[in-house]
C-alpha cells in the first residue's frame, strides 16, 4: 500500500509509502483521500499525524506520470487530484504534519493541508511547479497565501526556490522546528495530546476558523454563534463546565 492508516492512543497516523521519495502519482493520492475519510469517520481516532517517514516527507508528484498527461486528460483528473488533498484538510479533527527531508510539490501541498506542521531541522519546503512550466495545482496557490500571506507565496511560487526550516519557521509555513530524529515523536506527542481535549468542540472550533477564512466577517461570526450555541447541547460542555466549578479550570477529563 502506497499510503497507510495506523492507529494508536486515538492518534491515526497516515504514513505515506512510496519508496524512495513518496512521490505522489495517481493511486497514492487515491488511497490518501480512502484513508483521510477513514480516519475522518473513525471515533478511535481524535486527532491525525501526516507522516512520510524518516528520509521525506513527499518530493512532489509522479513527474514521470504527468508527462504523459494532455491537457484533456488534465482536466478530467485535475478535480480528482485537488479533492485527495482536501479529504485530508476537510478531517474533522486536529491533523498534524510531520515533515521530514522534502516537502516540495504536492509534498508541501499536502503539508499545508494540516493544522499544524512539525519540521526536522534539515527540512526543505516548496511549490517547484513554475519551474516545470506549470503552477501548484493541489491547493497550493490557495492554501499558502492563505497561510503564509499572498507576497510570501508569490515568493515561494514566482520563483520555485527551496525554504530551509529556519526560513519556513520564520514566514509561518511551519510551526515548530525539531532535531530530524524528533520529528515524529513530537507531531505525535501533540497530536495525542488534542486527542483528549473535547471531540465536538475541537470539530466545532476546526470548522469555524476554517469557513470563517472563506467568508466575510459577519458570516464567520454566524458560523462561530452556530456553533458556540449548539456544543451547549453536549456532554463534553457540561462535563467541562462542571469540572470548572467544582475543581477548577483545566481540570476535565473528555475520555
Amino acid at each position: 500500500m502506497t499510503v497507510t492508516l495506523e492507529v494508536s492512543a486515538g492518534v491515526g497516523t497516515l504514513r505515506l509509502d512510496r519508496p524512495p521519495m513518496n512521490a505522489l502519482d495517481i493511486a497514492t493520492q487515491d488511497r490518501l483521500k480512502e484513508l483521510a475519510e477513514e480516519a475522518a469517520g473513525r471515533d478511535d481516532v481524535r486527532a491525525v499525524v501526516v507522516y512520510g517517514g524518516e528520509k521525506v516527507f513527499a518530493a512532489g508528484a509522479d513527474i514521470k506520470e504527468m508527462q504523459v498527461m494532455d491537457h484533456t486528460a488534465m482536466v478530467l483528473r485535475g478535480k480528482a487530484l485537488q479533492d485527495s488533498f482536501t479529504a485530508v484538510a476537510r478531517i474533522p479533527k486536529p491533523v498534524v504534519a510531520a515533515v521530514t527531508g522534502y516537502a516540495l510539490g504536492g509534498g508541501c501541498e499536502l503539508a499545508l493541508c494540516a493544522d499544524f506542521r512539525v519540521a526536522a531541522d534539515n527540512a526543505k519546503l516548496g511549490q517547484p511547479e513554475i519551474l516545470l512550466g506549470l503552477i501548484p495545482g493541489a491547493g497550493g496557490t490557495q492554501r499558502l497565501a492563505r497561510l503564509i500571506g499572498p507576497s510570501k507565496a508569490k515568493d515561494l511560487i514566482f520563483t520555485g526556490r527551496h525554504v530551509k526550516a529556519d526560513e519556513a519557521l520564520a514566514i509561518g509555513l511551519v510551526d515548530r522546528v525539531v532535531p530530524a530524529a524528533e520529528v515524529y515523536e513530537q507531531a505525535h506527542a501533540w497530536a495525542a495530546k488534542l486527542a483528549q481535549g473535547p471531540a465536538l468542540a475541537l470539530r466545532a472550533a476546526k470548522e469555524s476558523v476554517d469557513a470563517g477564512l472563506e467568508t466575510d466577517l459577519e458570516t464567520g461570526l454566524a458560523v462561530e454563534r452556530n456553533w458556540f450555541a449548539g456544543l451547549f447541547a453536549t456532554e463534553d460542555r457540561e462535563r467541562g463546565m462542571r469540572s470548572f466549578v467544582e475543581e477548577g479550570p483545566g481540570k476535565a477529563k473528555f475520555l
